[in-house]
């Protein structure tokens, strides 16, 4: 797998929900999901969940996973077991955000979330370390 982005590089001042994202060929495999930010604002939290759907229409009663709340620049990466849940064929994100000071300033999030097959870091990096013997 590929690495696929859940949600590409942006900026949320507001909760929300990303797209729908199909799986294809990787269901029922053991992701590492990375969440990657990299703009934040003090004193402010933010909670990422994926969510998954046989049918990217019904995305069940609760997340498959969640990052604890974040608030720090930074790669934060957990392990996604697919094959716990065989019937995921989409993933999505969804985000809140929050303020924990008395100042009316609107939360501010630059952050990314993406999917990649479990070791595929280390076989990148077999690869790149054979060629360079040869």
């Amino acid at each position: 797998m590929l690495a696929k982005f859940l949600f590409p590089e942006n900026i949320a001042r507001t909760d929300g929900i990303g797209p729908g994202v199909d799986l294809a060929g990787d269901r029922g495999k053991l992701l590492v999901v990375t969440l990657g930010i990299d703009q934040v604002l003090e004193q402010e939290a933010l909670t990422i969940s994926i969510w998954g759907s046989p049918d990217a229409s019904n995305w069940g009663v609760g997340p498959l996973i969640s990052f604890p709340s974040k608030y720090y620049c930074g790669m934060y990466s957990q392990l996604l077991n697919l094959a716990e849940h065989p019937d995921v064929r989409y993933l999505r994100i969804e985000w809140k955000m929050r303020r924990w000071n008395k100042r009316e300033i609107t939360p501010l999030f630059g952050f990314s979330v993406f999917a990649e097959g479990s070791g595929a870091r280390v076989r990148s990096a077999t690869a790149i370390s054979a060629a360079a013997v040869a």
